[in-house]
């Protein structure tokens, strides 16, 4: 069964960082197109970053550019964000989703906090 785990959310204070991890499984992670999203209490779901199956490719949702990295590993299933120089307006739960063709998958999710 196709499963996406997301771990690494919590509590920062404005310009710290946190590293989000999501493991794969009942699929093969590497032909999938890796994304992570973020939605707010009463925001739609948005694209925060993305990194592509074959040759890594990533895009970054300008509000986050330089802040934080998409990567992944595909020997060990998981992709990653790294966020640096969190603001407040990046408390949001974030999920990733694996997407090829007209498959697609989600996470649960992990709550991510920004505060003093």
């Amino acid at each position: 069964q196709e499963q996406l785990v997301e771990s690494g959310g919590g509590w920062a204070q404005p310009g710290g960082s946190l590293r989000l991890s999501c493991v794969a499984s009942g699929f093969t992670f590497s032909t999938y197109a890796m994304s992570w999203y973020r939605q707010s209490p009463g925001k739609e779901r948005e694209l925060v970053a993305s990194i592509s199956s074959a040759s890594g490719t990533t895009n970054y949702r300008y509000s986050v550019k330089g802040r934080f990295t998409i990567s992944r590993n595909n020997g060990l299933n998981t992709v990653y964000l790294q966020m640096n120089n969190l603001k407040s307006e990046d408390t949001a739960v974030y999920y990733c989703k694996a997407v090829r063709d007209s498959l697609n998958y989600w996470g649960q999710g992990t709550q991510v906090t920004v505060s003093s």
